[in-house]
């Protein structure tokens, strides 16, 4: 098998797994608390795909997501809460998209 084009990736990713194993936070509690943190800084969608894994590993929900982004709304701002939805959008379309490269390349 050849190796995977992504190393920024790949060290970001281990950097959030170690954020997941060292918190005494339950997993699912600590993807909603980083969800709540991207949305009020105004992430990227790469921070937003940078946690769908652990997320949707640790349980969290489509339902979990909008209670969250409602849950801040009135602390960050309405502009924050419609970035933060565009942006994982964004960030659950870019995990499609690198999924099935990463597919054609390991074949």
């Amino acid at each position: 098998m050849a190796e995977r084009p992504t190393p920024v990736l790949d060290v970001l990713t281990q950097m959030t797994a170690s954020s997941v194993e060292t918190s005494n936070l339950d997993t699912h509690s600590l993807m909603l608390v980083r969800l709540a943190a991207m949305a009020a800084i105004g992430a990227p969608p790469a921070s937003y795909l940078l946690s769908i894994g652990p997320a949707q590993d640790s349980g969290v929900t489509l339902e979990d997501v909008q209670d969250v982004l409602s849950a801040v709304a009135p602390i960050v701002g309405t502009s924050r809460v419609i970035a933060a939805t565009g942006n994982i959008a964004r960030a659950l379309g870019f995990a499609i998209d690198l999924a099935t490269e990463l597919e054609q390349y390991d074949e």
